[in-house]
């Protein structure tokens, strides 16, 4: 698949800030082929974790670490067991997780400095990715939300897709945060943040309990952006159907009025169900490109993978992981 001018603008800018990126599973040859993609494009500094084996199929541009040998291995256990011992880390025990998991010795890295960002997924399940994250790299706010999106690129033109891959059945309060959250990286990213909060009904056309969920974080969101980020470009509104979220002419007659609807970019789903079902349509059966879990809400950047991902997604996930670094 050739790239879309939005993945390709993103990989120039990359390109321009050469950022240091950690692939931890070295073991899987998608990540050593996008490792060699990466090194070879100049799109990042790129260091893989892995033995032997691993540096027989990457390319003298790619940086290989071993967690079992690396000169790094004692400073990071002790940085490890700080951050840990009061939830009963111990250093042995700290030792053993760092040389066993490559998760956490890349975490590790991005902790402490000697990478930017982090990209793992391709044969990790999410949880593997994101508990080491929560306890090494934290959350930006205390008390705040991690949540994911998944950048969606249909027919050329980029959407925000959230929660696609991590919450599973946010509270209103939180679907406010994850939407606020979302418009706030569409904007990071020069994406138009019109954001628009799915539901199955469309301004009052149904009435249930899963409705006025949407309703109510509509309601809470607008209130978070009108206090605390009324300088920016942010619209948002809901609740939508799809159709009245991203078709003009289906908004014009269940939405008039709306500044959000019918040009929607930003779409916020009401649980992870919904997310995750709805890019995986759009992906496989509309040919859309697909990028994430994008993670937001962490201190420092580190991003998932799909395991069905293909090397040309993880060059894709390591330059957005670039920008967020910046």
């Amino acid at each position: 698949m050739s790239r879309s001018a939005f993945i390709s603008e993103i990989i120039e800018k990359a390109k321009a800030n050469q950022r240091t990126i950690v692939l931890p599973e070295g073991a899987d040859d998608r990540v050593t082929e996008a490792a060699n993609m990466i090194a070879a494009e100049g799109i990042a500094k790129v260091i893989v974790l892995g033995g032997e084996d691993t540096v027989a199929k990457v390319g003298k541009a790619v940086t290989v670490v071993n967690p079992e040998t690396s000169e790094k291995l004692d400073d990071y256990v002790q940085e490890f067991y700080e951050l840990r011992k009061a939830r009963g880390m111990t250093l042995e025990k700290a030792k053993e997780i760092l040389q066993s998991e490559v998760n956490y010795f890349g975490m590790m890295m991005v902790q402490c400095g000697d990478a930017d960002g982090l990209v793992s997924g391709a044969a990790h399940s999410t949880a593997d990715t994101v508990r080491p994250a929560l306890q090494i790299i934290k959350g930006a706010r205390k008390g705040g939300m991690v949540s994911s999106l998944f950048f969606m690129v249909c027919e050329g033109t980029p959407y925000i897709f959230s929660d696609s891959g991590l919450v599973e059945n946010p509270n209103a309060d939180q679907l406010a945060q994850i939407a606020v959250q979302s418009a706030q990286t569409a904007l990071q990213f020069s994406m138009p943040a019109k954001v628009a909060m799915l539901s199955y009904s469309t301004k009052g056309s149904a009435c249930n309990p899963l409705v006025d969920k949407v309703v109510e974080a509509t309601a809470t969101a607008k209130q978070i952006l009108a206090d605390d980020f009324s300088g920016l470009d942010i619209e948002l509104d809901g609740e939508f159907q799809l159709d009245a979220a991203i078709v003009p002419s289906v908004a014009a007659s269940k939405a008039p009025g709306s500044g959000v609807a019918g040009q929607a970019r930003v779409l916020i789903f009401p649980d992870l169900n919904a997310g995750n079902i709805g890019y995986k349509l759009v992906q496989r059966l509309g040919g859309a490109e697909a990028y994430g879990p994008i993670l937001q809400g962490l201190n420092k950047p580190v991003n998932d993978l799909s395991r069905g991902c293909s090397s040309e997604d993880i060059v894709g996930v390591a330059a957005i992981t670039a920008l967020q670094s910046l």
